[in-house]
């Protein structure tokens, strides 16, 4: 069959944090994709504003570089998708690895292969995809290349890899410093024979397979992405299987219900390094940007009119984690950060608070997000939002709420599957890294969880390495807790398992809650007075109303609160007049930790300026209410 050796497409996949974008961004630097006197940002590709906040990629994106071989042959361009490494967007990874002949596996040379590492060459091994692993960051200090290389042959040999997949090409590089070499160097140092990435990317040449096609086949492409522009409307990011896509060209628009349109490309693009230009022509093989189609959705096929053929459809693996998403319910819609404000009024032209906008958005999220789903509820105003995992929707609510949305967020729940007549809920393998003397507290706070430890390894480092299969309700918390008895040394990461049988109740949060029992503004004289109650999460001067959560219990139940309540004044000058009490610093919970520490009956306000824990019935009366009649079983 005919081949396109002038192209090659490959995905880079790996953990968290084992420097994907970072090596890209070598990439792009030595193929020549920018001028010597512009300034370039570290990790390029993370582009939006959470990914640079946060550290981690979120969104697949694709860039392409122009490879120029020593030899003086014609230049090749190579189309490089950078994936996110977090199993939450694994949705992300599974459209990304549509697009490709090959991936690069990233391995880092202290850590080694991780469950997140596990989830990415899985789905590239189902792919039936050759695979190059690189092995990075050679330079740190606690590197182990030897080991890191065989435990990975290993993770090959437990996913049923082929023979084929298993004899993969080894590269070992330090991606920041934009050096590789396909001789291993010794551990914590840079590789010495080599001072660029020359040795990586004629790899990627020799073991990425170019593209081939039939030259009597009819147009097929495949829409794997979606992008909006102010002027051409929706762009579908697209690669063209067989046959060509040109400017004006009329194809057949194969829909995800099976309907067909004929539709006129208005524009074609093709990425350059980090920008789009304008092109007239996309031949097999190449991974494109079209214009012209205003609903077009992700798995869909663009085709010849006359002989019109789908692909299929990318599927990606089912939701594990829920929660409701609806409008501010809350006395304090609209109202700015503190409550009051003199801004109120501009306040709530700016704000979306409305069960309509509130939709509509979450209606454009599906749109390019595939592993989410949204579905109603029995209330007009709020939705059940399944995704991958906590920080999915986390991430999702945050993007939200800087956009001026106003939203009450319920508990995350799991979502259960029915089989055999029984109910089976997700679990997850998780792996845990501890010094040797947290290896108590990890295992209790497991236990606790329900969880179910399979391996324990010790490098001999003073560090322990534990994998547990736990129940993902269980996860839902753990995190604050883990880095509590840890003292903030233990790394933990888990991968979504399958589904077991229910577990059983858990038990992960003890406290109680310190609750709101009436309106008014925080004073230190209340807060001087109920410090010892427990931990506060308010500071003085901050806006109240009943039924808001404002600290952590000590004890178990929850406890209705005066924290308004202001020192009485006289004009005689008490006796303990001179005496000076520091108010504790409340402890600030974000997003996640809110979501976190919310128990059934409480949710979460989140509005550009705060996020707040109340309780789902706002009422004191109400509240004691339905407890009573819960206790007398009515």
């Amino acid at each position: 069959m005919p081949t396109r050796h002038d192209i090659r497409n490959v995905a880079i996949v790996a953990h968290v944090d084992h420097g994907k974008t970072t090596i890209v961004d070598a990439m792009l630097k030595q193929a020549g994709a920018f001028a010597a006197h512009q300034h370039l940002d570290d990790r390029m590709m993370d582009s939006n504003d959470l990914e640079r906040e946060k550290g981690i990629t979120i969104l697949a994106k694709n860039t392409a570089v122009k490879y120029h071989p020593k030899d003086g042959s014609a230049p090749i361009t190579i189309n490089i998708i950078d994936t996110p490494g977090h199993a939450d967007f694994g949705g992300e990874v599974e459209r990304g690895l549509s697009m490709v002949d090959a991936v690069v596996l990233l391995v880092d040379a202290s850590e080694g292969p991780l469950p997140q590492t596990r989830f990415v060459l899985r789905k590239a091994l189902q792919a039936k995809m050759p695979v190059i692993l690189c092995i990075n960051k050679t330079d740190r200090p606690d590197s182990r290349i030897d080991e890191v290389v065989n435990e990975t042959y290993d993770l090959f040999l437990d996913l049923d890899a082929d023979e084929e997949q298993i004899e993969f090409p080894i590269v070992y590089a330090c991606g920041r410093d934009g050096v590789a070499s396909l001789t291993k160097p010794e551990d914590g140092t840079v590789p010495a024979d080599s001072d660029s990435l020359e040795p990586f990317f004629s790899t990627i040449l020799a073991h990425v397979p170019a593209p081939v096609y039939d030259e009597e086949a009819p147009l097929q492409a495949h829409v794997t992405n979606l992008d909006a522009d102010n002027f051409l409307g929706r762009i579908a990011l697209v690669r063209v299987e067989q046959g060509e896509l040109r400017k004006g060209q009329t194809v057949a628009w194969i829909k995800r219900d099976g309907t067909i349109s004929n539709v006129r490309i208005t524009e074609l693009m093709m990425t350059e390094a980090l920008t789009r230009k304008p092109a007239e022509v996309a031949g097999p093989g190449d991974i494109c940007a079209v214009a012209g189609f205003p609903d077009i959705m992700i798995g869909e096929t663009l085709a010849d009119p006359e002989n019109p053929i789908a692909l299929p459809l990318i599927s990606v693996d089912e939701p594990a984690i829920s929660m409701t998403i609806g409008t501010n319910t809350s006395p304090m819609v609209g109202r700015g950060g503190s409550g009051k404000g003199a801004d109120a009024k501009s306040a709530v032209k700016d704000r979306k608070v409305t069960a309509r906008q509130v939709k509509d958005r979450l209606d454009r999220e599906l749109v390019g997000n595939v592993s989410l789903r949204v579905l109603d509820t029995e209330r007009p105003d709020a939705w059940e939002v399944q995704g991958r995992g906590e920080l999915a929707l986390a991430i999702l609510v945050e993007q939200m709420r800087r956009e001026g949305f106003e939203l009450t967020i319920g508990k995350p729940q799991v979502v259960t599957q029915e089989v055999d007549g029984k109910v089976h809920e997700p679990v997850e393998r998780m792996t845990i890294d501890v010094p040797e003397e947290h290896m108590g507290a990890v295992t209790q706070l497991m236990g606790v969880r329900k969880g179910r430890m399979d391996n324990m390894s010790n490098h001999g480092s003073g560090w322990v390495r534990m994998e547990f299969v736990v129940p993902s309700r269980g996860l839902i918390g753990f995190r604050t807790e883990f880095l509590t008895g840890t003292r903030g040394t233990g790394i933990a990461h888990s991968i979504h398992e399958g589904h077991e049988p229910w577990f059983g109740p858990l038990v992960t949060r003890n406290n109680g809650s310190l609750v709101a029992d009436r309106s008014g503004s925080v004073t230190p004289f209340a807060m001087i007075n109920l410090q010892e109650r427990g931990v506060l999460f308010t500071e003085p001067g901050t806006e109240v109303y009943e039924g808001m959560i404002v600290g952590e219990n000590s004890r178990s139940d929850d406890m209705d609160v005066n924290i308004t309540k202001e020192k009485k004044l006289t004009n005689m000058r008490a006796a303990s007049a001179d005496n000076t009490e520091n108010v504790v610093p409340p402890r600030r919970l974000s997003l996640e930790q809110s979501l976190e520490f919310c128990r059934d009956d409480e949710c979460v306000e989140v509005t550009p300026e705060a996020v707040r824990i109340r309780k789902v019935v706002l009422d004191q009366k109400d509240r004691s209410r339905t407890a009573s009649r819960a206790k007398s079983g009515k």
